[in-house]
């Protein structure tokens, strides 16, 4: 019982990922200072006096720089999140898992958190002699050091996340003044463990255990998708020997079983196993192999980005059904949304009756019917409306309320249509509100005339 629990159960050991240098660490470090920069500068951009991107909940209005998205276009953020899941689904099928190995937020805060580590406690080697040491001043000091800086990353972090979705002048001014609302701050709280502990103790274990693209990925790799992969039949047989020596004559492959790849890894894989769900696309083990490659003086590409086919001897094949119809699907989803948000209402008009009085006729034998207009300027200046409407002759109205409706606002007004009627009943008739400064500006609901 005791063995099979073991089995069962592993004890968590500790990567120590190796710093490892080459093409693909610096395309890593690239993504990772452009994303970090992007994620911190953008809330700090101003557009006409405001915050350029901003998800303003409370006064439900979602600004992403010239673009101001209201409760009733929220279909817009849930295209936008589809068009981000085909587009992945697409990549992925091209590439693999580049999203893993160098976009992914776990993958950028945690070459952070990992870069922090290595500059207090040393490389590889001295970190795991300083975990294995007895507790001393060195220890204690360069462990809080270390720890400290991750939670001045994760605060900084979860404020720059709050602050996405709340003025992020103001949210630092009410946190430096112990003055913020409890719920910004239980979210900074909360955003800021959740960072020091997802980048600094839980690294791969994310990747391993709880994320779910790495257990649906495979579902969309096929032998024409680009992975990571060891060459067996150049690297096999493997085993060590000194430089200079002609291994093919002592029947050795390229491999000189150093250990480097696995040594590097994130996740702490041994990539000469085959294609593997823990592995993450970041290349390091690319990077570690070529340098030992170019010391040994044995050609580069040991491990290479390729294919499945390619490694068999078979051409490359890019365009195939999958890639046509995740291409086609993503392209539809994006020209959709633009035409969409190109030729989208900046007013919106509700029409409702007035359900006291169905109709009234006045003196002089005119039909009248009442209703209430809730007018919505979704536009980025204030407009004045006319109203107009159509389906009956020569219509009097009267409006009462306000008609000039500044940005973002909401008005009411009541309207009375007034009109000689041929008809019995019911009679279906379009309301229309236009902007008097700006003829493109307008709107219109369908409504029904009632007469006697």
């Amino acid at each position: 019982m005791a063995d099979a629990e073991q089995q069962l159960y592993i004890h968590h050991e500790k990567i120590y990922p190796r710093e490892v240098h080459g093409k693909y660490a610096l395309f890593r470090l690239s993504g990772v200072i452009g994303l970090l920069g992007i994620y911190f500068v953008i809330p700090w951009l101003q557009i006409d006096g405001r915050q350029a991107v901003l998800f303003d909940l409370p006064e439900r209005k979602f600004f992403v720089f010239n673009l101001v998205i209201w409760p009733q276009e929220l279909y817009f953020l849930a295209t936008l999140l589809i068009i981000l899941g085909v587009a992945l689904f697409l990549f992925t099928a091209l590439a693999g898992r580049l999203w893993c190995g160098y976009s992914c937020p776990q993958t950028v805060w945690t070459e952070v958190f990992l870069w922090i580590e290595r500059k207090i406690e040393g490389d590889r080697l001295r970190q795991m002699k300083l975990d294995r040491a007895e507790i001393s001043v060195d220890k204690v000091l360069r462990k809080s050091v270390k720890h400290t800086a991750w939670l001045l990353v994760s605060v900084a972090t979860a404020v720059t996340f709050v602050g996405y979705f709340k003025p992020i002048g103001d949210l630092v001014r009410e946190l430096a003044g112990f003055a913020l609302h409890p719920w910004p701050l239980f979210w900074v709280a909360f955003f800021t463990v959740a960072t020091y502990m997802n980048a600094g103790w839980m690294r791969e274990q994310i990747c391993l255990y709880m994320c779910p693209y790495a257990r649906f990925q495979s579902a969309m790799f096929d032998p024409d998708t680009l992975i990571i992969s060891y060459d067996p039949a150049r690297g096999e047989p493997r085993g060590r020997r000194k430089r200079g020596i002609d291994h093919k004559a002592k029947g050795l492959g390229d491999c000189i079983n150093c250990q480097m790849c696995v040594q590097v890894c994130p996740t702490g894989i041994d990539i000469r196993d085959g294609l593997q769900i823990e592995c993450i696309g970041c290349a390091a083990c690319i990077d570690a192999c070529d340098g030992v490659m170019e010391k040994m003086n044995y050609p580069k590409g040991l491990i290479r980005y390729t294919t499945a086919k390619l490694l068999n001897g078979e051409p490359l094949k890019i365009v195939r059904p999958r890639s046509i119809i995740y291409a086609t699907l993503l392209l539809s989803l994006v020209c959709g949304m633009g035409f969409a948000v190109a030729n989208r209402d900046m007013v919106v008009v509700d029409v409702s009756r007035d359900r006291n009085v169905l109709y009234r006729e006045s003196d002089g034998g005119l039909i009248e019917n009442i209703y209430t207009l809730r007018v919505l300027n979704k536009d980025q200046t204030e407009h004045r409306y006319r109203i107009e409407v159509d389906g009956l002759e020569t219509p009097e109205l009267l409006v009462d309320g306000q008609r000039m409706v500044p940005s973002g606002a909401i008005a009411d007004l009541n309207l009375m249509v007034r009109a000689n009627v041929s008809f019995r009943g019911s009679h279906e008739i379009a309301i229309r509100i236009v902007a008097e400064d700006d003829p493109d500006v307008h709107s219109q609901a369908v409504a029904t005339f009632i007469a006697p």
